[in-house]
C-alpha cells in the first residue's frame, strides 16, 4: 500500500512539473496505469494549472539578471557609458513600506549638500544594537564590510529600485537571500565613516541615487508617495539640495510633466543688505551650490549689495 501511494505521489509531482499542451489551459488530464485504474476506481485524475497571471509577479522578475555583482557596492559604477535616460520610471506594486526602524524616524542630516560634500542619501537617528528591516520585499545584492558605509547592506527589490542600509553593528543576512517586506536584517550601529550611531539610507536605481524623500513619506503613516513616479536629474543630485531640510517638493507622475519640468525656470536675484549665500537659497528653495554653479563663484565670495544672482529654480 505505501509503494502504491508512493507510486502515485511520484506520478503526480512528475507530471506537474512537466505539464504538456498549451499553458494557458486551466487542467491537464492524465491517465492512470491499468493497475492503478482497478486500485483507485477511477480511469485519469485532472490537476489544475495556475496561469502565470494568477501567480505574484514578483516571481517572474528577473532582477538579477544585470549587473548582479554580490561584491560591490555599485556594479554600475564601473560601466563606461552611461545609459540612464532621463526622466526615469519607477513604479511600485505597494502603497506602504515597512518603517526601516523601530521606533519614529528622526531625520538627522538628508539628501543634499553637506559640508561640501554631497550627501547622498539620509541619516535616521538610532541607538546602537536597534533592529534594521527591510523596507520592501527584495534580494540581498550586497552584504559586508564597505569603506566609508561600514557594515552595509543593499536590497535589490522587485521594480528595480536599490535601498542600501549603512553603518550597521551587526548584518545578519547573506547575499542571494530573499527578504519579506519587514523582515529584519541586522542592528543599526556607528561602523565605518561615522560620528555617532546612525543608520544611514540611501536609494538608487540603475546606480544613479534619487533623493529618498522623493519616493517615501518619512513620517508615521509609511507611504510610498505614488506608484508610478518620473525622476527627473534634480532629484539625483546632491548639489541641488540642502542636507539640512527638504525643499519645496513636485511630484512627477507623468513623463508629460517631468518633461515640462524639465525647462528651467530663471530668477534675477538682486543681493540686499544682510543677505548671505545661506539665507538667499533657503528664501529661494535652492542650493548655495546651485547659486555658485550658476553665478561662477564660490562659497566665500563677498556678495555686494546691488549684485545680480541667477537664481535657477
Amino acid at each position: 500500500m505505501k509503494y502504491l501511494l508512493f507510486s502515485i505521489v511520484f506520478v503526480l509531482c512528475t507530471c506537474a512539473c512537466f505539464p504538456q499542451g498549451d499553458n494557458q489551459s486551466e487542467s491537464i488530464k492524465i491517465e492512470l496505469p491499468t493497475n492503478f485504474k482497478k486500485a483507485l476506481l477511477v480511469n485519469e485524475i485532472e490537476i489544475p494549472i495556475q496561469s502565470k497571471a494568477d501567480n505574484n509577479s514578483n516571481d517572474f522578475v528577473d532582477i538579477k539578471a544585470e549587473y548582479w555583482d554580490t561584491t560591490v557596492y555599485n556594479p554600475y559604477k564601473s560601466t563606461t557609458v552611461n545609459t540612464t535616460e532621463f526622466p526615469m520610471n519607477i513604479t511600485f506594486s505597494d502603497s506602504t513600506y515597512a518603517s526601516p526602524v523601530p521606533h519614529k524616524k528622526v531625520i538627522t542630516s538628508h539628501f543634499g549638500w553637506r559640508r561640501g560634500r554631497p550627501h547622498k542619501g539620509l541619516d535616521i537617528d538610532l541607538v546602537t544594537g536597534d533592529s534594521v528591516v527591510s523596507m520592501l520585499s527584495g534580494i540581498v545584492r550586497f552584504a559586508q564590510y564597505s569603506r566609508g558605509h561600514g557594515k552595509t547592506v543593499v536590497v535589490r527589490h522587485f521594480n528595480g529600485l536599490e535601498i542600501t542600509y549603512a553603518h550597521l553593528s551587526d548584518i545578519a543576512v547573506k547575499v542571494n537571500d530573499t527578504l519579506a517586506k519587514g523582515q529584519y536584517l541586522g542592528k543599526g550601529g556607528n561602523t565605518g565613516r561615522s560620528t555617532g550611531s546612525h543608520l544611514h539610507l540611501s536609494t538608487t536605481y540603475n546606480g544613479e541615487f534619487i533623493h529618498p524623500e522623493y519616493l517615501f513619506n518619512f513620517d508615521d503613516t509609511n507611504t510610498i508617495r505614488s506608484q508610478e513616479l518620473w525622476v527627473t536629474r534634480k532629484w539625483t543630485k546632491a548639489t541641488y539640495h540642502s542636507s539640512k531640510g527638504l525643499a519645496k517638493l513636485t511630484l512627477f507622475t507623468t513623463k508629460e510633466a517631468a518633461l515640462a519640468s524639465l525647462e528651467k525656470q530663471r530668477k534675477v536675484y538682486v543681493v540686499r543688505s544682510g543677505d548671505t549665500l545661506s539665507r538667499i537659497s533657503k528664501r529661494n528653495n535652492t542650493s548655495i551650490a546651485a547659486i555658485c554653479r550658476t553665478n561662477k563663484i564660490n562659497q566665500n565670495s563677498t556678495l555686494r549689495i546691488g549684485q545680480k544672482l541667477i537664481l535657477e529654480l
